[in-house]
């Protein structure tokens, strides 16, 4: 039936987001004023920006479980050596090394230790979380310090009445569609999430783009993390065990990128950022607990995975070990 109507998963959810906007700006008041309208998108923009950094990783055949936490530790350690008396510069220099440091060691360990993906990414964001609170951060919430209010704008400035955030999701979606369109190394991620056999074997070079698949990944993560730091003013190291990992892979999934790999793009991250962030912004305003809504959302996240073995079925050419 979908497909006499052409009816695709990212179309699909897409018209689900317009229905279940027209309805809570029609039964929730408040919904459809302009400033929560104008946060919800503020606020949904760190999730699609984390969104667009698991994309690269699940196109390619991969996950990132580490992502949070990585964000979390690396922006944290950035924020506690400049009120610690670094430079502004040097403070972020660093802590965007660090992310790239353990992103290369992430992929390094699945290209070439060959640990499935979910273990590896795991254990690499307990890993980090431990390794940051025990050798590099002394709180669980660092503040941003007043040197680094020359950047506050990030995250909480406007261009043109349009939140900052906003413009720097719209950004990052930009450079990232046209990555995987036209530059030849984001062609091979596709082609690798396709079929990685046939990648090694017409010679493309697997394991270096896996590699860069986890780097990759980590720098948006830290962008992320920029944003969200310069928005709420601190850093909370906890989001690192949080569930909010789950809400990333919930807008990769529900958008329609296939965990087979090889499927979607980042169009699907903007169309699954914007049902999660209606979602969370209506059952806010209902005053539903927030264990509820965590339950929601797993729900939901099941369902779409469930939808995508069903659209994206593997066969046993690609149902191999260590494929997610």
């Amino acid at each position: 039936m979908f497909r006499v109507f052409n009816l695709t998963q990212e179309r699909i959810v897409f018209l689900f987001a317009l229905a279940l906007l027209a309805a809570f700006a029609v039964f929730l008041p408040g919904f459809s004023a302009p400033d929560n309208l104008l946060a919800l998108v503020r606020s949904v923009s760190v999730l699609g920006i984390l969104g667009v950094a698991m994309a690269l990783v699940v196109i390619g055949r991969g996950i990132d479980l580490s992502l949070v936490s990585l964000m979390a530790m690396s922006l944290a350690w950035s924020l506690q050596l400049v009120t610690n008396g670094m430079s502004l510069a040097g403070g972020l220099a660093l802590g965007l090394v660090m992310s790239l440091v353990f992103g290369i060691i992430t992929g390094f360990l699945i290209a070439y230790i060959e640990i499935p993906a979910i273990f590896a990414t795991l254990a690499m964001g307990i890993l980090i979380y431990g390794f940051g609170r025990l050798f590099l951060i002394d709180l669980d919430v660092v503040y941003l310090p007043d040197a680094a209010h020359p950047i506050v704008w990030i995250g909480a400035g406007n261009l043109e009445g349009i939140p900052v955030p906003v413009l720097v999701f719209v950004l990052v979606c930009a450079l990232a569609a046209l990555f995987l369109r036209y530059v030849k190394s984001g062609r091979f991620i596709r082609a690798i999430g396709d079929n990685p056999l046939t990648s090694r074997i017409t010679g493309l070079p697997v394991r270096p783009v896996v590699v860069m698949q986890y780097a990759l990944s980590a720098m948006v993560g830290f962008l992320a993390g920029l944003v969200t730091v310069t928005s709420v003013n601190s850093m909370n190291t906890r989001i690192a065990i949080s569930t909010f990992v789950y809400d990333i892979i919930l807008v990769v999934v529900l958008g329609g990128i296939g965990l087979s790999g090889g499927r979607g793009g980042i169009r699907n991250v903007i169309v699954g950022t914007l049902l999660i962030g209606i979602l969370i912004n209506g059952m806010t305003i209902m005053n539903i607990q927030y264990t509820v809504q965590n339950v929601i959302k797993s729900v939901i996240l099941l369902a779409a995975i469930v939808a995508d073995t069903i659209i994206n079925p593997r066969d046993e050419q690609t149902a191999q070990q260590g494929d997610i």
